[in-house]
């Protein structure tokens, strides 16, 4: 069984509605993972936007979710932490330089094309030294600065939409957004646990 943490900004929206809806969605196609979610400026215990448990309950999906903050206990149980922005995906990597190979955007992380994955492989190793060298209070080279400019500028946005402080439309679109994606994750889980066997 694969743990599979997603991450947003206060765990009351985006990434509640993305674990209730890929604990669904595993199920359905017979694939065993533990899901949870959690936030990077969370606190404990908020019940989850009216509007995102809505959506969810529009897909029969009845979880009882509440927030939590990103947590060293939460990272470590994760195999695998996918956060629904970069400067989510950011935050998580400098505050867990250890993790940075488990950490990816829900959208990167499904994308497919060989270009896009090698840059967005060079860029994870560079802001991974780079918060190595910053906590063991080294200089940082300015050619890594330089080259990872370079990179964002080519790489696309793998953000799903905030629809923190919308319309019911709006969460309604952000999940749409968030189940696409949904289903290329599982898809590419398949394929590895298919590659996997023996």
């Amino acid at each position: 069984m694969k743990n599979i943490l997603f991450v947003c900004t206060g765990n009351t929206c985006r990434s509640p509605m993305a674990e209730g809806m890929l604990r669904k969605l595993s199920q359905g196609r017979g694939i065993s993972l533990d899901v949870r979610s959690a936030g990077v400026a969370a606190m404990e215990g908020m019940p989850i936007s009216q509007h995102a448990e809505a959506v969810l309950q529009d897909q029969q999906i009845e979880d009882q979710l509440a927030s939590k903050p990103l947590s060293s206990d939460l990272v470590e149980w994760a195999d695998l932490i996918l956060t629904l922005t970069l400067s989510h995906k950011q935050y998580a990597i400098r505050q867990f330089p250890h993790a940075a190979d488990k950490v990816h955007t829900l959208k990167e992380f499904t994308e497919n094309d060989e270009s896009v994955l090698r840059d967005l492989e060079e860029q994870d190793q560079l802001l991974a030294s780079m918060e190595m060298a910053r906590s063991l209070g080294e200089e940082l080279q300015e050619k890594d600065r330089i080259r990872l400019i370079e990179l964002r500028q080519r790489i696309p946005s793998f953000d799903i939409s905030d629809p923190f402080g919308g319309t019911l439309e709006d969460y309604q679109a952000t999940a749409a957004e968030i189940r696409t994606a949904l289903f290329r994750l599982l898809d590419k889980l398949e394929n590895e646990e298919q590659q996997d066997r023996p």
